[in-house]
């Protein structure tokens, strides 16, 4: 029978540990807040194409809160106006995707601001 024995070698270990050890300075969380500074400004917009939130009462708007990784709604019925939903007599009302679009439009920044700071870090 054949000797069937599996063997590896890495190499460039050094090379990525100073690279991960490196990112260890990155302020990671100033990242994150920044971009939900930017989602939470955004969201007190009255237009929902552009992230904003619709605006009837004002009581959605005024609903909007920050966290710390992203940003929420307390208004229970926020969901509703967002996805849409069913009336009572069988209808249906289109959903307004304001929240969807704030994080459509958040996540290549943020995804940028992180590639920004590793690649700053690397040099």
């Amino acid at each position: 029978m054949a000797d069937k024995t599996f063997s590896m070698s890495i190499s460039g270990v050094e090379e990525l540990e100073r690279i991960f050890s490196g990112m260890n300075n990155i302020r990671w969380t100033a990242i994150v807040k920044k971009n939900v500074t930017e989602m939470f400004n955004r969201a007190k917009g009255t237009n929902p194409q552009e992230g904003g939130t619709p605006v009837d009462t004002g009581e959605l708007r005024k609903s909007v809160r920050k966290l710390e990784d992203g940003i929420a709604y307390s208004a229970e019925y926020a969901p509703h106006v967002n996805y849409g939903h069913r009336t009572r007599n069988g209808g249906y009302v289109q959903g307004q995707h304001f929240a969807t679009n704030n994080l459509v439009i958040q996540r290549p920044i943020y995804t940028g601001d992180l590639i920004n700071a590793i690649r700053k870090e690397m040099t």
